[in-house]
């Protein structure tokens, strides 16, 4: 089984972030998974993938070449495809995947979480969607989908697809459940 995982590539996060990320990684290998990831090297984005190969796992990096071209790929990834955007990224990641974790992370983080989300409500895919939380800093984003949905803009069916766990290995322990209902 292949996990995403979408994490922060932000230097100024949490070293907490970093630990968890590392462990995510980790708890893949433990598992005898591989991590497929956005192929950075640095913060979150690094530390899970040390932590999957620091465990004997297979990581799986994808990149657009803009950011290889800045020195962020992560050159002990086993494969590191590299794509020309941000858009292909996503797709060979979503292609690759049997199921997607997301970590603590900006922007960039959500914008993945919610196009895979997207994704899954529209039929596109059939796999896991995860978000990884133990410290709630997504707890704001619970209430949002809360009011948005007593609002009617969250339709019926869509909040069900996304998974919240509390721990690496509830994360992971939904995603091997919710795979092998596919």
């Amino acid at each position: 089984m292949r996990i995403a995982v979408y994490c922060s590539s932000s230097l100024a996060i949490d070293p907490k972030y970093i630990d968890l990320a590392h462990s995510l990684g980790a708890g893949i290998a433990a598992r005898s998974w591989e991590l497929v990831s956005g192929g950075g090297h640095i913060s979150a984005m690094g530390a899970v993938s040390r932590g999957a190969r620091e465990a004997g796992g297979k990581t799986i990096g994808v990149i657009p070449q803009r950011l290889v071209d800045i020195e962020f790929a992560d050159k002990e990834c086993d494969e590191l495809h590299i794509v020309d955007s941000m858009r292909n990224r996503k797709a060979m990641i979503e292609d690759l995947s049997d199921a997607f974790i997301a970590l603590p992370g900006g922007i960039g983080t959500l914008e993945e979480l919610f196009e895979i989300w997207v994704g899954r409500f529209l039929k596109f895919h059939n796999k896991p969607v995860i978000i990884l939380d133990p410290y709630d800093l997504y707890a704001p984003l619970a209430t949002l989908i809360d009011h948005l949905e007593e609002h009617g803009f969250v339709k019926p069916g869509q909040r069900e697809l996304l998974h919240w766990a509390k721990s690496v290995d509830q994360a992971l322990d939904i995603a091997n459940i919710n795979s092998s209902s596919k």
